[in-house]
């Protein structure tokens, strides 16, 4: 006799329903193979089925500590038993172990089906960081939503950690394309999808953006070659037909962008969206199709009946008829062209409002223009960004500044943005610091001192602020359990190292420890105490939004 035989008797009881006989035979099995962590999960699925719920949990548990650490299915059978207890938040911890550790997948979608049973249990979604065994699909799920939000920098910075985690997420890399290509910066962009199509040729988020690439760069006999494969294909998947339709629209292929818009606005999940309807007015104005425009920009008007946006361009469709205009070409952005919507804000007293501000059809177009309009629609777009004011605005106006060939007076207005914004910023930390500091101590002065002395010729007044801004948020919140700052070079070492870090200057631990004369792991230490309480808080084609790839 041994582990086999009593295991094949416990098998036979199993199916006679004997539960009891056959927990008896999976103990023996475990008496003669302790090791084996098969016989131990068995054991405990049998403790499971006749509703000794916490001896299976024992049991399972004991495989994690003593037996096979590795078998991460046992934590999804441990939710199972903890949820059958209605111990549910236990069984969130567990099974959101399950989700973080376990690289197989084995049980996602019942995983999935227990994680909405405990959702409605504790009316709030579980914390999970990551699932393994979708390696990064959690943090692209989040670089999308920042694409889509305009916030390109963001979403740049984690896309570019994603891709480097998991180099064959080509949707992960096809969106970091896009990030690269709406903030101007296209050889990367390009190189970027040119790794996508080396993996999978036929990728056609990948064609698509590097023919737009191709018109770029005016490459007009690469662009037609491909623009021709394209206009023959018909995409099955929704989105796909999305992204084939807005690339045709910007690569002025109205007729089969127009094809596909239809397509779409049949389509249920598609045609409650006021924008798709813009898009194919767009596309049918474009091709010549002036009433079918009519149609579908009253259809836009129905769904979103605020927006000021279908009356603009049904108003230019009565325009044209009354002049006897023959074309009418119209852009494809969901919002008001450039020029009438500065008019808007600049003559007629609107104000921008706050969805007009975090609006990434709004926000992409003028960080496009910022970087590819003529010289007045980039003052317009410069004095229009102070209305927005947020860190991604800060960032596209610092990268402005660094562009070489750009007007010295366009710089002189973006510099005067940034000094208001600036300012603005420090009356607002001035205030909560006042709020959490009651008294600042001649030690944080001294720190602060010793490295604006340090970094004078080297940086701008910005970098300085930046650098007390730091300082400030740093002390703030550990307020009140600061510690004794004793060493001055040490802490100012290394908020000058992470300044530098949030401009985007690399600086090496050593380079920073040589200017103050300490030791490189002093600087090393002192930033991280930085970062582990400051870093949570702060982040190191034209004619259509972002449209990311879903997966």
């Amino acid at each position: 006799m041994n582990a086999n035989f009593f295991f094949d008797r416990a098998v036979k009881s199993l199916d006679r329903y004997q539960y009891e006989k056959a927990l008896k035979y999976f103990r023996k099995a475990v008496e003669y193979e302790p090791n084996n962590p098969v016989n131990h999960c068995n054991m405990a699925g049998i403790l499971s089925e006749t509703g000794d719920y916490e001896g299976s949990n024992t049991v399972l548990q004991h495989i994690l500590d003593k037996v096979e650490p590795s078998m991460t299915e046992c934590y999804f059978y441990m939710a199972n038993n903890y949820a059958n207890m209605e111990r549910f938040e236990e069984a969130e911890e567990a099974l959101v172990t399950y989700l973080e550790e376990d690289s197989s997948g084995q049980f996602m979608d019942e995983a999935e089906e227990l994680m909405e049973l405990l959702h409605y249990e504790l009316n709030r979604p579980a914390k999970v960081n990551r699932i393994k065994s979708r390696e990064g699909m959690v943090e692209h799920e989040r670089a999308r939503e920042l694409l889509e939000e305009g916030k390109f920098a963001q979403a740049v910075k984690m896309l570019e950690e994603i891709v480097a985690d998991c180099p064959d997420f080509l949707a992960a890399r096809n969106n970091l394309a896009l990030a690269y290509y709406y903030t101007g910066r296209f050889a990367k962009a390009k190189q970027t999808i040119e790794e996508v199509l080396e993996q999978e040729p036929g990728n056609l988020h990948g064609l698509c953006n590097l023919a737009i690439f191709f018109q770029h760069e005016g490459k007009m006999e690469e662009r037609n070659r491909l623009v021709e494969m394209l206009a023959a294909t018909v995409p099955f998947h929704q989105e796909h037909v999305f992204k084939l339709a807005t690339t045709m629209g910007i690569l002025g292929k109205h007729k089969e962008a127009y094809g596909h818009f239809r397509r779409l606005s049949k389509d249920e999940e598609f045609s409650s969206d006021p924008s798709l309807y813009h898009y194919t007015a767009a596309a049918a104005c474009n091709s010549g199709h002036y009433e079918a425009a009519e149609k579908y920009w009253r259809y836009a008007k129905k769904l979103d009946q605020e927006s000021v946006i279908p009356d603009f361009y049904l108003a230019q469709l009565q325009q044209r008829q009354a002049t006897g205009t023959k074309v009418m070409k119209v852009s494809y952005h969901y919002h008001l062209p450039f020029e009438e919507q500065f008019k808007r804000w600049e003559y007629d007293g609107e104000v921008m409002t706050e969805e007009a501000r975090q609006n990434p059809l709004i926000r992409s177009s003028f960080f496009w223009a910022l970087r590819h309009g003529d010289p007045h629609i980039k003052l317009q777009v410069i004095r229009t960004l102070e209305l927005i004011a947020d860190d991604e605005v800060q960032h596209a106006l610092q990268s402005f500044l660094q562009e070489p060939g750009e007007d010295a007076d366009l710089k002189d207005a973006a510099r005067l943005v940034l000094q208001q914004l600036e300012s603005k910023r420090s009356r607002n930390q001035e205030r909560e610091t006042q709020e959490v500091l009651p008294d600042w101590h001649p030690d944080w002065q001294k720190v602060l001192d010793q490295a604006t002395q340090m970094m004078d010729k080297r940086s701008d007044h910005f970098w300085k602020r930046e650098l007390e801004v730091l300082w400030s948020e740093f002390l703030s919140k550990l307020y009140p359990d600061i510690p004794n700052i004793r060493n001055t070079a040490g802490w100012a070492a290394a908020l000058e190292y992470m300044t530098a870090k949030r401009r985007g200057r690399a600086y090496t631990y050593e380079e920073v420890a040589v200017r103050y004369g300490i030791s490189s792991s002093t600087v090393r230490r002192y930033v991280r105490q930085i970062e582990q309480i400051c870093s949570n808080d702060k982040q190191d084609d034209e004619n259509f939004r972002p449209f990311t790839e879903n997966i």
